[in-house]
């Protein structure tokens, strides 16, 4: 059988069986994310890409599946060391769909060991139980990985540039999707962020000359880190595209501390960011985290907005309110731009 033969309803019906694994998986917890299929079983998750493409990213193939299986694993080993176990074949013979078996392969399968739920970022804080050794903890392992990073080199102009052409497709995006914004004032953000960009150009200019614009994590939120005991894990690096995974070390620790806000904890964000300065010795102007901050929340709004190109609107209640959420914040954020 060759891949277009298997569609990807039947790989995600039989790896959503527990019976199908090559180890005892229990029940198979199953999640669906806008790129990739996630099968959490008792040890074990396994992670099926969508054969989709967009503007940022391309799966569309069995090859360039296979491609990105590889480098989720390559790039997480270097904060989520032992998690990201490998990659392994699914495969279709006469008796059907099997992991790792005989016959032809049908699509890759990134396998990870399961991480304590319990102890990710997202739940401790709802929990009460994230106390300040385990945000310095983070805030150390992160400068230490910032540090280890190869600087690249960009102008100021390009630096600019980059968020220049981010920022305006920002807007393009939330005008074609302007009914469902409500009355949200989406447009004044997007040109407060650009004002900002032009009038302190000093600061980003001075960002990039000093070396601080590297190939990071790229998607550091609190539902990717986890501390299974002394040393933070973090999971879920961008591996789809690398230009996604460029961006200055401020904007990479700003972009979580957001994201603390997003969840109602700003506190843990700003205490977060005060460790992390003591442990980079790298002081950024508040104005200029803040302008960070007001722009992830503005690209976290519009992706989530985006999703609603794709689903029903009597489903489009849950997508519109976290999106609202993260608006709300950028407009917090956009206040601070001239202090």
């Amino acid at each position: 059988m060759d891949e277009c033969q298997i569609s990807t309803t039947a790989k995600v019906a039989f790896l959503s069986n527990p019976g199908n694994y090559p180890e005892s998986a229990g029940r198979v917890e199953v999640v669906e994310t806008h790129m990739a299929w996630v099968f959490m079983a008792e040890k074990y998750v396994y992670k099926l890409k969508k054969p989709v493409r967009y503007p940022y990213l391309d799966f569309s193939s069995i090859a360039l599946r296979e491609f990105y299986c590889h480098e989720e694993v390559r790039l997480n080993q270097r904060l989520a060391p032992g998690v990201y176990l490998g990659v392994v074949p699914l495969t279709c013979n006469r008796r059907g769909l099997a992991i790792d078996g005989k016959g032809s392969i049908v699509d890759w399968l990134v396998r990870m060991r399961r991480l304590p739920r319990r102890q990710m970022l997202d739940w401790m804080l709802r929990d009460g139980r994230l106390g300040a050794c385990h945000l310095r903890r983070l805030a150390h392992l992160l400068a230490e990985f910032h540090g280890s990073c190869q600087s690249l080199p960009f102008s100021g102009e390009a630096y600019r540039q980059r968020y220049r052409n981010d920022i305006e497709r920002n807007l393009e995006a939330l005008q074609g999707l302007r009914s469902a914004l409500g009355g949200v004032d989406y447009r004044s953000l997007g040109e407060s962020q650009l004002s900002f960009l032009e009038h302190r150009s000093d600061w980003f200019d001075a960002r990039a000359r000093e070396g601080n614009v590297i190939e990071a994590h790229g998607d550091l939120r609190p539902q990717h880190i986890c501390f299974p005991d002394e040393k933070p894990l973090i999971i879920d690096c961008l591996e789809f595209n690398p230009d996604l995974r460029i961006l200055d070390k401020a904007d990479e620790t700003a972009y979580l501390a957001m994201e603390c806000a997003w969840l109602g904890y700003s506190e843990a964000g700003k205490e977060f960011l005060a460790y992390f300065e003591q442990c980079s010795k790298d002081h950024v102007p508040f104005p200029l985290r803040a302008f960070y901050m007001a722009y992830r929340a503005s690209l976290r709004a519009r992706l989530l907005l985006s999703r609603l190109r794709e689903i029903e609107p009597a489903r489009w209640s849950r997508w519109q309110q976290r999106a609202y959420r993260y608006l709300d914040l950028a407009k917090r954020y956009t206040r601070a731009l001239s202090g």
